[in-house]
């Protein structure tokens, strides 16, 4: 036998150490950590002695001290006299709702354009196209700039477009009607919920039913009557619902609710340009179901609607929920761009906090600290949705 077919030995340690793998593994751990350890205490130690040395301690108990900070649209009562710990939960509120808002609506559009890419009409599914490549190769940022001049270039109040009964466009914004909130409305809506409730409880008994029996009844008509008739019967017992119309007077609108020009732009933008990816994710995942699927539907008689509602998106949304979830966390987190266009959301009410006070570290960890329990909440419920909707083997 030749000496270059004999088996080669496995390199030694150059320290021999008890234990074999386990052991160094353990302790390489060890030494990583407190490398981390003694990283993080210098880091800590370099923050104190600059701080120190402007006059500033490490704390957060500036969040009790009267903020003096103006902020043109709060869902809570605010004046500058609050705190800014105050301050801070109206910037939070304020980026939640256009989060909240943003996620809802841009699905809404994407789903609608990822199926109008898949169009047998040439030019709907061009103009669909031309749209997603426009908007994903725009940078965000100039987007929002362009959509903010285009809203601050509408008429005045007096001259305000009216698109729609009682909906109105001005260099303000946007007024819209809104329901009064009275008892009547928080009936209606207690109406509704319980509705959807038994909704879902009817559907998860069919499918119980449906597993047992191979049979399954449609929920669609019985959860109409569910969601529709209850707020019915609690508008005729507590009374219908009133709305507050926006009416000219004078020099501006009184009554429904306003968009300010900030909030609408980013809103639009935000929703416009997150929609285009979901468009792509959603054409990717109904062309993810093999054709067989369609061609299976078709023999079956089922119109072309009623496929793709059916057969194809229930199958495409395993494709569609993991990286919908990350288009869902970057609105999120592009929302912090409306410091450029003077939306006072969570990022630019911590940037007046920060010029005010001097505390960056604190503000940025508090902002940090709320941008990452939003996604892992994000995270959460779109990672259950994803398991409610995965294939189970039997």
């Amino acid at each position: 036998m030749s000496s270059s077919s004999l088996p080669l030995d496995p390199p030694r340690p150059l320290i021999p150490l008890p234990g074999g793998q386990g052991l160094r593994g353990i302790l390489w751990q060890a030494v990583l950590v407190i490398a981390l350890l003694l990283l993080g205490w210098s880091i800590y130690h370099n923050m104190q002695a600059n701080m120190a040395a402007r006059g500033l301690q490490f704390g957060f108990g500036f969040l009790g001290r009267s903020a003096g900070i103006p902020i043109g649209e709060s869902i809570i009562p605010y004046t500058p006299a609050d705190t800014y710990q105050r301050a801070l939960t109206v910037g939070l509120l304020n980026t939640l709702r256009v989060a909240v808002l943003g996620i809802l609506l841009c699905t809404i559009l994407g789903v609608l354009l990822g199926i109008a890419r898949l169009s047998s009409n040439p030019l709907l599914r061009g103009l669909v196209g031309a749209y997603i490549e426009v908007i994903r190769n725009t940078p965000l940022v100039l987007q929002l700039v362009f959509w903010h001049a285009i809203v601050l270039q509408l008429p005045s109040v007096r001259q305000a477009l009216n698109p729609l009964p009682g909906v109105y466009l001005s260099q303000r914004g946007v007024k819209l009607p809104v329901f009064v909130a009275d008892q009547a409305l928080f009936a209606c809506l207690a109406g509704f919920a319980l509705g959807l409730l038994l909704w879902l409880v009817l559907a998860w008994r069919e499918r119980a039913r449906q597993r047992l029996s191979g049979e399954r009844r449609s929920t669609l008509l019985p959860g109409l009557l569910l969601t529709a008739g209850l707020p019915v019967l609690a508008a005729a017992i507590f009374g219908a619902p009133r709305w507050d119309w926006p009416q000219l007077a004078g020099f501006n609108f009184e009554g429904g609710v306003t968009l300010s020009p900030e909030f609408f732009a980013l809103l639009l933008g935000l929703v416009l340009y997150t929609a285009a990816f979901v468009a792509e994710i959603v054409r990717a995942g109904i062309q993810a179901v093999p054709k067989g699927q369609w061609e299976a539907a078709r023999a079956l008689g089922l119109p072309r609607g009623r496929i793709m509602r059916l057969v194809i998106l229930p199958q495409a949304l395993r494709v569609i929920i993991p990286p919908l979830t990350s288009q869902y966390l970057n609105l999120t987190k592009n929302s912090s761009l409306a410091v450029v266009i003077g939306y006072p959301d969570l990022v630019s009410v911590s940037n007046t906090s920060i010029n005010q006070t001097g505390q960056a570290v604190e503000v940025i960890l508090i902002f940090m600290t709320v941008y990452l329990l939003i996604s892992l909440f994000t995270s959460l419920l779109m990672n259950l949705y994803n398991r409610a909707v995965a294939l189970k083997e039997r």
